[in-house]
C-alpha cells in the first residue's frame, strides 16, 4: 500500500498523466491517499514558511484540507456543469482525487530549510502544482484541449483568490492598528 502511495507521488510529481487516466489509480483508498498527500503538502508549506515566520504547523494540515475541498468543488462546478465536453461524465469524488493527487510536487517544500531557498521552492511548487491541476482536469475531465482544461483551473483559481482577498480584506478592520 505505501509502494502505491510513492508510486502515486512520484507520477504526479513527474506530471505523468497516466496517473490521472489510469483508472486502478482511483481505487479504495485513492481519497485517502490524495488526503494524505493534501496534509502533508500543507505541512510542508507550514514548514517552509516557519525559515522566515512561525506558522502552526497543525493548523496548516487542516486548512490544506479546506482547501483541497474548495479547489475540488470549483473545478468540479465549472467543469462538469458548467463547461463539459460532450464526453465530460466523472463524479464528484474522482475529481476531489485528482485535485489531491496533483498537490504532490507540494511535498518538495519540506526541501526549503534556509530563507533563501523559501521563495524559490514555493513559487517553483505552486506553478508545479498548478501545472499538475492542468494536467488532471484535462484527464479526468476527458477534455480534449489543454486551453480548456487551463481555463477551468485558472477560472478556479481567480475565484479562490477573490474570496480569499474578500475574506481577509472584511477583517482588515478587526486588526490592532493604531490610526493616526
Amino acid at each position: 500500500m505505501f509502494g502505491e502511495f510513492l508510486s502515486i507521488v512520484f507520477k504526479s510529481i513527474k506530471l505523468d498523466k497516466t496517473l490521472y487516466s489510469d483508472n486502478k489509480n482511483f481505487g479504495d483508498a485513492a481519497i485517502y491517499f490524495a488526503g494524505l498527500i493534501m496534509i502533508l503538502d500543507g505541512i510542508a508549506g507550514a514548514v517552509a514558511a516557519n525559515t522566515i515566520i512561525k506558522t502552526a504547523i497543525a493548523m496548516s494540515g487542516l486548512t490544506a484540507i479546506l482547501t483541497w475541498l474548495v479547489w475540488g468543488i470549483f473545478i468540479y462546478v465549472i467543469g462538469v456543469k458548467l463547461f463539459p465536453d460532450k464526453q465530460t461524465k466523472v463524479d464528484f469524488k474522482k475529481v476531489l482525487t485528482a485535485v489531491g493527487f496533483a498537490h504532490a510536487p507540494g511535498l518538495l517544500r519540506f526541501f526549503a530549510v534556509t530563507p533563501e531557498l523559501m521563495v524559490p521552492i514555493i513559487f517553483l511548487t505552486q506553478f508545479w502544482i498548478f501545472a499538475a491541476l492542468i494536467i488532471s482536469t484535462r484527464q479526468v475531465l476527458n477534455l480534449k484541449s489543454n486551453f480548456k482544461a487551463f481555463g477551468i483551473v485558472f477560472l478556479a483559481f481567480l475565484i479562490i483568490a477573490f474570496l480569499s482577498i474578500s475574506f481577509v480584506m472584511s477583517r482588515m478592520d478587526a486588526l490592532p492598528i493604531n490610526n493616526i
